[in-house]
Formats: C-alpha cells, sequence, structure tokens
C-alpha cells in the first residue's frame, strides 16, 4: 500500500461527489454556504469553480426549505445532495424528511421515487455543545423509507456515497465530525468510481471469543480497544462495522456470533432508545440460541452532550470504556 494513494474520510466524501456529478449532469449540491464557503467542515470546498453555481447552490439558513427543494427536485427528475450543516438540524427539516420524502415512493405505488442523498455530519467530541454534537442516527433509522448510512473509514465513505446517490431512495449519510480531517485514519482509497453495497455489514477485524457490532467513529475506537484488550487480557475481539443502519445486515452479527457466542453493542448515542437496542433486540429475537452470555451495550450517557471537553468525553465512550465492557463479558457475567 506504500506506493498507493492515502486520503482522509474527507477527501474520499468529495471525491466522490465529483466523479458523480461529472458522470451525471442531474446531481447537484444544495445547502448552506456549500459553494465558495466550501461548507461549515469544507467537503465541498472548491467544487463550486468546477460545477458552478447552478449546481452548487446556497440557501438561506433554513434546513425545511432547502430539504423539501430537494425531494421536490427528485422527485421530477434531479438526482439532489442536501447537506444539512449539522446533523442536530434535521430535526427543523423532519416534516419534508419523516413525512414526504420519506413516504412518496410508498404512497404513489412506486411511480414516484426520491433519489436524494442527505449528507449531513454527526457525532461530537468537538467541544460544540448539546445543540451540534448529537447522535440522531435512532431517530431517522425509525422511519420507513429512509436509508441510513454511517462510514467509519475513506474506502467505505467513497463506496458507500457511490451507492446513496445511485440508490432511488432517499438516504441520510451520517459522516462522523472527528473522521474528517484525521491524519490518523487516512486510507488507501481507489481513484475509479466503485460501489459499497447498502444493507452489508464489514468485519474489520477478525476475532474468535468476542463479537463487537459498532457505527462510525465508534468502530474505529473499538478496533483500539481490542488491540489493546488482546495484548492485556489475550481476550480477540471480532469488530463488526454495521455501516448501513437500514438495511441492516442481521446476518453478519448472527454469523459472528455462531463462533464467539458473546455480543458487545457500542455506538455514540445516549444508550435510552439508540439504535443498538434495536440491534440487540433483534439478535435475541432471530439469534437467542447462539448466546452464551447476555448482549452489552456501551454508548453515551442519558444526558445532552455537554460543552465542556472534560464532561463530553465523560458522556461519550471511549477507548477505556469500551475495555471495561469487553472484561465485564468475560468476568463479571
Amino acid at each position: 500500500m506504500e506506493n498507493k494513494r492515502q486520503i482522509t474520510y474527507l477527501e474520499a466524501i468529495r471525491e466522490a461527489m465529483q466523479q458523480m456529478m461529472r458522470k451525471d449532469e442531474n446531481i447537484y449540491l444544495i445547502g448552506e454556504d456549500i459553494a465558495e464557503y466550501g461548507g461549515a467542515f469544507g467537503v465541498t470546498a472548491g467544487m463550486v469553480d468546477e460545477f458552478g453555481k447552478e449546481r452548487i447552490r446556497n440557501t438561506p439558513i433554513s434546513e425545511a426549505a432547502l430539504i423539501g427543494i430537494a425531494s421536490g427536485s427528485a422527485m421530477t427528475g434531479m438526482r439532489p445532495i442536501a447537506e444539512i450543516m449539522f446533523s442536530d438540524f434535521m430535526t427543523i427539516a423532519m416534516d419534508q424528511i419523516a413525512n414526504q420524502a420519506a413516504k412518496a415512493r410508498y404512497m404513489f405505488g412506486g411511480k414516484a421515487s426520491v433519489p436524494m442523498v442527505i449528507r449531513t455530519p454527526g457525532g461530537g467530541g468537538t467541544g460544540a455543545a448539546g445543540q451540534h454534537s448529537q447522535s440522531l442516527e435512532a431517530l431517522v433509522a425509525h422511519i420507513p423509507g429512509l436509508k441510513v448510512v454511517m462510514p467509519s473509514c475513506p474506502y467505505d465513505a467513497k463506496g458507500l456515497l457511490v451507492s446513496a446517490i445511485n440508490d432511488d431512495n432517499p438516504v441520510i449519510f451520517i459522516e462522523h465530525k472527528l473522521l474528517y480531517k484525521n491524519k490518523r485514519y487516512v486510507q488507501y482509497v481507489p481513484e475509479e468510481v466503485y460501489g459499497i453495497s447498502l444493507g452489508k455489514g464489514d468485519i474489520k477485524r477478525k476475532g474468535k471469543n468476542l463479537t463487537i457490532a459498532a457505527t462510525s467513529f465508534m468502530v474505529q475506537k473499538s478496533l483500539e480497544a481490542a488491540e489493546e484488550i488482546k495484548n492485556e487480557k489475550g481476550i480477540d475481539c471480532e469488530i463488526i462495522d454495521i455501516r448501513t443502519l437500514r438495511p441492516l445486515d442481521l446476518d453478519i452479527i448472527l454469523t459472528s456470533l455462531e463462533k464467539t457466542g458473546k455480543l458487545m453493542c457500542v455506538e455514540e448515542a445516549p444508550v435510552f432508545g439508540g439504535f443498538m437496542g434495536e440491534v440487540a433486540a433483534q439478535v435475541a429475537e432471530y439469534g437467542f440460541d447462539l448466546l452464551d452470555s447476555p448482549i452489552l451495550r456501551v454508548a453515551g450517557r442519558n444526558c445532552p452532550v455537554p460543552y465542556s471537553l472534560v464532561l463530553e468525553n465523560e458522556m461519550i465512550p471511549g477507548v477505556e470504556r469500551i475495555k471495561e465492557g469487553i472484561v465485564d463479558l468475560f468476568e463479571k457475567i
């Protein structure tokens, strides 16, 4: 890999959009400050120079308006990529997302489709406090008609975004803020266009003693915890990146459990009502006989995300808390 280019998560996302826009003139970007400014996190920087303001469209500060425009244009033949500046602000556009975009294809008997991607940065860790740091994936994953994707690395980010853009259904594509420019997680990403099927998880680390199912940045933290716990305790963890929350790849988790017999679910969102509760329920329903211990969840504390970084780091699971969970499954249960 040393002779192959290594790019960041942000660069992989930008490249996917650029390449798809060059192939299909019906694809355009819409959002707040995405043109000259390049978006809140710089993901669309420079794209207006290539594609112009007709296809890189700034909007007023109204998530309801920009998602309404994107939904309507998708139903009439365009393929919009809408950026919501922070995932917290999806709540402002929830009528357009949940009651319009998610329902249109079903309610029109398949005669209408909504090929729209809503890209949005999620998660905390930046000291941006309770209104700019939430993990709201369970909120949108609950809504029939939406697909929900959470890539954890540059390779997956590009391939999953290509597939999301090609999909004829609305896709919520949640990107973690701490992955965007993180040089620690640069990765070889092919220059050519490629897709990764939505609804397929991925084994990021093979192991034999314990299955860890995780999402987004928690995959990276789980990988770090798994290496440390292997050296410290000899416990060998298998890490499954769920990647697509809806549709969910339950089979990859059950197949892993046939080998390990133990499951720990890791997510950043508050534990109460979190998406991993759904994962645990489905595993209990369809794979109960595979378990030799109760399922353990490691997740965010049940409170708004604090502004103080010290408190935020306590609220959001870190490597040490994941390691404690692994030990709990082996020594305390």
